[in-house]
């Protein structure tokens, strides 16, 4: 092509290499390879008995990856704590705000919203109710 010179070896391999990088890049950030859904309980998960859980405390459950809080009152809250930026476990809770070790995302343990970024979809809500004096969360609660 007339006026455009081709361009150098050099330059193509590096626009190869940064293009290879990028895509790791956003291969890393992304929920998945099938873009599934942040994992969920599969099975009810035992909280704890219901009398040691007061009004306005946060409970995390790292095993199980589920947080359950009660309001001042009484009602129990539940969510995933399944990162939805990244699908990272979270398993650091400090006071109410649940901080992903990944990326940095913070989300309101009591409402499952996001409070920063990069994140920007709520945490998954979970059904939770006190079954013989246990709080039980997740499926088939």
């Amino acid at each position: 092509m007339p006026g455009r010179p081709a361009p150098s070896r050099r330059t193509v391999l590096r626009s190869a290499a940064l293009t290879s990088v990028a895509g790791l890049g956003a291969a890393a950030c992304s929920p998945g390879e099938d873009g599934a859904a942040p994992v969920r309980p599969t099975a009810p998960v035992d909280l704890g008995a219901d009398g040691e859980m007061a009004k306005g405390t946060t409970r995390l459950d790292r095993d199980h990856h589920v947080v359950v809080s009660r309001a001042d009152d009484g009602s129990l809250k539940a969510f995933s704590t399944v990162c939805t930026h990244a699908g990272c476990p979270i398993r650091k809770l400090e006071g109410t705000k649940l901080v992903c070790p990944c990326h940095g995302s913070e989300f309101d343990a009591r409402t499952g919203e996001v409070l920063h970024a990069p994140a920007s979809v709520p945490l998954v809500e979970l059904p939770v109710q006190v079954k013989q004096g246990r709080i039980v969360a997740g499926t088939g609660a």
